[in-house]
């Protein structure tokens, strides 16, 4: 009994009605006599607690993914692969220049060729410095000439860095204007865009790349083909 009871006062974050100093006083001493007896009693407690911190949190993840929904997947300014009309709508936020967004993409391609009913929408972030700011930049001006996939398929191949000249042969070699997409990575409608999908990452709780939405769930980091199709067929399942 005295197990249960300090349990649920260490778990509770506070009471009703204060405790006197006498009342105080006693609770401390039931604490120490008790830890002192079992000290696996704090560790339960802690557990306790996280556990019901990871509820929180998870209940305001899916509060965000509810709130948020139209502009992850409706946003009509988002690069969009695969079945513009799909039933199940697959969105990736992405650093340019992020090793495991690299190691994801394979298995978002492969997904989207087996996969005819899907719908992807890719959300640049550049979170890993001025070097990834240039090229996020560059991926949203290819989308103003309809060529964001393929300097994106281009990017995430890359080994070295996405330096300006690196950007400027691949972008000749997929055959975008590069005067015209070099004048478009200053144009304010990119750094709005940029802004815009950091923003949603931020509400969302995303606390780096790549991360995936997929029906009601947020994944992050790289997951493999196997994966990526059960979290589809979940969300298809829920409709």
């Amino acid at each position: 009994m005295i197990r249960l009871i300090l349990m649920l006062v260490l778990a509770l974050p506070a009471v009703a009605q204060p405790l006197s100093v006498t009342q105080r006083e006693e609770v401390v001493r039931i604490i120490r006599e008790a830890l002192v007896q079992d000290p696996t009693i704090l560790r339960d407690a802690i557990a306790a607690m996280q556990a019901a911190e990871e509820a929180a949190a998870e209940q305001a993840a899916q509060a965000a993914l509810v709130t948020h929904r139209a502009a992850l997947e409706r946003d009509p300014a988002d690069p969009v692969a695969g079945n513009p009309n799909g039933d199940v709508t697959v969105v990736v936020f992405v650093d340019p220049r992020c090793g495991y967004c690299k190691q994801l993409h394979p298995s978002l391609q492969e997904l989207l060729k087996r996969d005819p009913k899907l719908r992807l929408v890719v959300k640049d972030i550049p979170i890993l410095g001025p070097g990834s700011v240039v090229a996020a930049r560059a991926l949203l001006a290819a989308h103003a000439q309809g060529k964001h996939q393929a300097l994106l398929d281009a990017v995430m191949a890359l080994r070295g860095e996405p330096t300006e000249a690196v950007l400027k042969a691949e972008a000749e070699k997929i055959g975008l204007d590069w005067a015209r997409l070099r004048r478009d990575m200053d144009s304010p409608a990119v750094g709005e865009r940029l802004g815009a999908n950091v923003a949603l990452a931020q509400a969302l709780g995303v606390r780096g790349t790549p991360a995936i939405v997929i029906g009601n769930a947020l994944i992050p980091g790289a997951i493999g083909l196997e994966e990526l199709q059960a979290a589809v067929a979940s969300a298809r399942q829920r409709g």
